[in-house]
């Protein structure tokens, strides 16, 4: 099996641990308790933030174990992140300077 098959079978089982972490959420009500605790008119907004904040440690997650993947699999890549960080890095040692 090649690095790009493997690959995609990791992804594949990640997206499947957010679906999971998601369902969990779910069937525990944390949903639902967000939602409560705004009034009925912004039930939405409630339901947004739980959806925001239940799933930001899966997406961590996921984002650590897409990494140790890449790692792994000896897969070579630029990040979006690593070259806005790298350029701000640059820029407050230029100032320093």
């Amino acid at each position: 099996m090649n690095k790009n098959v493997k690959h995609h079978f990791a992804t594949a089982i990640a997206f499947a641990f957010l679906v999971f972490w998601y369902y969990l959420l779910q069937r525990f009500g944390f949903f639902d308790f967000t939602t409560e605790l705004m009034s009925e008119e912004y039930a939405g907004s409630g339901l947004m933030l739980g959806i925001g904040i239940g799933m930001t440690p899966a997406f961590f997650i996921w984002s650590r174990f897409n990494r140790w993947v890449e790692k792994k699999l000896q897969i070579k890549g630029i990040y979006y992140e690593d070259s806005y960080y790298k350029s701000a890095d640059s820029d407050k040692n230029d100032k320093q300077k």
